[in-house]
């Protein structure tokens, strides 16, 4: 009974400590028109994202060979929501952006720059 316990207490904490951020999040569409779904889970201290649907203009399903990638990583909690010090790919551009992100309940605002250009999105929970 007392390994019982003692093994439901783990899985209680782990649940306890998982991050608001993780789970998937549809991005907002790129420059070519195409969107995806990023499951965001924990990797070490920090987050990680990795592209595990893709979209076509149209919301057709697609693979433009993105799927599968990893396109955040390194993004550290700051607390309060904000997540810093990371970086993420962007496919519709193939370039690599300095990233933060800002969690507001179901919306998860994403902004990258590199050599002075920036860009932002505003991605929404899947589940």
């Amino acid at each position: 009974m007392k390994r019982i316990l003692a093994l439901a207490f783990v899985l209680a904490a782990g649940v306890a400590h998982a991050d608001p951020a993780a789970g998937t999040w549809k991005t907002q569409p790129g420059d070519d028109g195409a969107f995806g779904h990023v499951e965001i889970t924990p990797c070490g201290a920090a987050l990680c994202g990795t592209l595990i649907k893709g979209f076509d203009a149209s919301g057709n399903p697609g693979d433009s060979g993105a799927v599968g990638k990893k396109i955040v990583w390194d993004m550290k909690p700051e607390g309060g929501g904000k997540y810093g010090g990371g970086k993420i790919w962007a496919p519709d551009r193939d370039k690599t952006y300095n990233s933060k992100m800002v969690l507001s309940g179901n919306s998860l605002k994403v902004s990258g720059c590199v050599l002075g250009i920036c860009r932002n999105q505003t991605w929404t929970r899947v589940n």
